[in-house]
């Protein structure tokens, strides 16, 4: 077994091989940017070296950097965890020819799977069924609108060299295929430096189902069953589950045997995951085609842990320091049920758009961290059965450099249902205040009606979308209520002996009456708190009366009865902003002075800004173009992701204030749009 390794990567997956490696005594390396000099896996590693950079290019592909720093700490080995390098064939053989072990499959291994059109190739005579398409190397576009025409729409294109759902769009009928086409080719030249790509038919209701594979250096390879990973947004995986639902025994054996099929025609070694998409037949059961290969570690591997109880990076330091499998195909079992829920820094109401800023509150139930195996023996109560992995900590900023992932909640129950309970308690429990995040839209997904009934495709979340998106939110009456308790609790802890510190509303005459002034989403809106001579207690809104009482749990939890009923609510205050948490929904809202705040009110005339901070990737329009409503404007790229801008209005284009591949932030202006007369 190694000595030391150095983890060519950062966030969570850094601290999720530093957990493992320090299991196992193996010392640890990171690596760090700029940015990252105070990051979480920099504190779980026992040394640290400076690489570079806050953009990606500048420190964690820089896989030279990444070799000296291994070579200079006495490394034995390279973790490159998931991203990054983790797939880079060039990277690997570097490690190879320094007398550094890459824990990972052989370059040659890398090599084969990372250009789609090629494994395709080689995975049809391995005999792993494929998708009909043209994995062909003639990219010429006549060619290409030809053999979409002939294998019939709707097509899917996707970037030959592309992962992580970026470089794919669906072209339902010919006259977008040219969009489309360009879109797909930008995309993937700016994510992967290669714009080929492939054509393949776009399967109809299509399951995401893949299998975790492992291979050792003398031959032996396994498969550590399959994981649905249907419910995607913009190809990219929101909610994972092992098993998948609804899979045969028979079926999951032949996907199974399929994917060690493909891992042995490449020789892989370590850790993969072949991906199938698979649609209904006929009989109930699902027909399944071979999509691609991930080189590399998964996202989702604990559920894969959670169900076999087993720690897959384990398994890769001992694969990787020459140890046979722990295990054969006949001695692996499955237990239970197992979900996966990604928390991100994105606004799914306003199409994903990833987030940026601090992590004010980040608060989640007790749980285990970067634990093996989860659910698989039920211990520890509630706790035992939720592992929440993340990269981050409370105070820390999301960056734009890198992904927007906050966190990984992973849950375990006896069955499916079990486990779907567990998930939803366990959001619930899971508060993030600071920026836009997707915990809210992953509770409704996993309540939907399709994904309880595990009728699962990747476009479920579409198919939903009248539940998932634009939720109503906390009431305002219930969420002031939630601000006054606060306030008084706040009060209440200041008061000492001295009878003129006491808060308690007393009046020689009359009620006392205290006005509450909050705002939410861009609405001002008074309260006033009623206390009377008898006792009790009103909150007052216009013509509106409520019976009022409050009790405080502790720092941040009230019981507050509005009404006729009781609110369990947790609230959060930032200076002036207030985040309230009831069981079911939250509030953001500000509580105003209407003082300092008297000049309020001016607004921005519509200019045509930023929505998020990003590079600028495309103009679509130039000075003097007359462009309508919802035109595509620009693209712009954030946290691995393009986002198209469009037009608000009819206007014509004055002026592009930035230029292609210029930095922006969020809000500032692109470009001036003269409305039509």
């Amino acid at each position: 077994m190694f000595k030391k390794i150095l983890i060519a990567n950062r966030g969570e997956i850094a601290c999720r091989v530093a957990a493992t490696a320090r299991r196992m005594g193996v010392r640890t390396v990171a690596v760090f940017s700029d940015v990252d000099a105070q990051a979480k896996h920099v504190l779980a590693c026992d040394e640290a070296v400076h690489i570079g950079g806050n953009a990606p290019m500048d420190s964690y592909l820089r896989g030279e950097r990444v070799i000296a720093a291994a070579l200079q700490f006495g490394a034995q080995a390279v973790h490159p965890g998931y991203g990054f390098l983790s797939e880079n064939e060039e990277f690997a053989q570097a490690c190879a020819d320094v007398g550094l072990v890459f824990i990972g499959p052989p370059p040659s291994a890398i090599k084969a799977m990372g250009l789609k059109s090629q494994s395709k190739i080689l995975m049809g005579q391995a005999g792993v069924p494929l998708v009909p398409g043209y994995h062909g190397a003639d990219q010429d576009l006549a060619l290409l609108k030809s053999e979409a025409k002939k294998i019939g729409y709707p097509v899917l294109i996707k970037a030959s060299a592309g992962g992580g759902g970026k470089g794919m769009r669906i072209v339902t009928q010919a006259q977008d295929f040219d969009a489309a086409l360009t879109s797909c080719r930008r995309e993937a030249r700016n994510s992967f430096g290669d714009d080929a790509v492939l054509i393949e038919r776009y399967v109809t209701r299509p399951r995401h189902i893949e299998i975790q594979v492992f291979g050792d250096s003398q031959g032996n390879c396994i498969y550590l069953f399959e994981r649905d990973c249907s419910v995607q947004r913009r190809h990219q995986k929101v909610l994972e589950e092992a098993p998948a639902p609804g899979i045969s025994q028979a079926r999951r054996h032949e996907m199974g045997a399929a994917a060690v099929a493909a891992a042995k025609a490449v020789g892989y070694v370590g850790a993969g995951t072949v991906e199938f998409i698979a649609e209904p037949t006929a009989d109930g059961d699902l027909r399944f085609f071979f999509m691609e290969m991930n080189t590399r570690l998964q996202v989702e591997h604990p559920v894969t842990e959670a169900i076999t109880g087993l720690d897959l990076v384990e398994w890769q330091l001992r694969v990787a320091s020459g140890e046979p499998l722990p295990l054969r195909q006949e001695q692996l079992r499955m237990h239970g049920h197992s979900i996966e829920a990604r928390l991100c820094a994105e606004n799914p109401d306003a199409n994903f758009l990833p987030a940026t800023g601090s992590l004010s509150v980040f608060r989640t139930p007790p749980c285990a961290e970067f634990e093996r195996g989860v659910g698989a023996v039920e211990a520890g109560g509630a706790s035992g059965a939720l592992r929440i992995d993340s990269g981050v900590r409370e105070g820390d900023a999301i960056s734009p450099h890198y992904d927007s992932m906050i966190a990984k909640l992973i849950v375990w129950g006896t069955d499916r249902a079990q486990a779907l309970a567990r998930l939803d308690a366990a959001l619930a429990g899971t508060h993030i205040v600071g920026l836009h995040n997707n915990v809210a839209f992953l509770r409704r997904i996993a309540a939907s009606r399709a994904f309880a009934n595990a009728d699962l495709d990747t476009a479920l979340i579409e198919r939903e979308r009248t539940a998932l998106f634009n939720a109503a939110p906390l009431p305002l009456e219930v969420a002031a209520a939630g601000v006054v308790a606060h306030a008084l609790a706040a009060e209440r802890a200041l008061e000492g002996s001295d009878p003129w510190s006491r808060r308690d509303a007393w009046r020689l005459h009359g009620a006392a009456l205290r006005r509450f002034d909050v705002e939410a989403q861009g609405v001002r809106t008074s309260f006033v708190l009623e206390r009377n001579h008898d006792g009790a207690t009103w909150l007052v809104q216009g013509a509106q009366r409520w019976p009022y009482l409050a009790t405080a749990r502790g720092a941040a939890r009230h019981d507050v009865n509005l009404g006729e009923r009781r609110w369990p609510l947790t609230v959060y205050a930032l200076g002036e902003r207030y985040a309230v948490y009831a069981p079911d929904a939250m509030a953001q809202l500000s509580e105003i002075d209407p003082i300092a705040h008297a000049a309020d009110g001016a607004v921005e005339g519509g200019r045509l800004t930023a929505p998020m901070p990003g590079k600028v990737v495309a103009f679509l329009a130039a000075p003097g173009d007359v462009v309508k409503l919802g035109q595509a404007l620009a693209v712009m790229e954030a946290m691995k992701m393009e986002h198209t801008i469009t037009a608000p209005r009819d206007g014509t284009v004055q002026a592009l204030l930035y230029a292609v591949g210029d930095q922006v932030l969020e809000g500032e202006e692109l470009l001036r749009l003269e409305s039509a007369a």
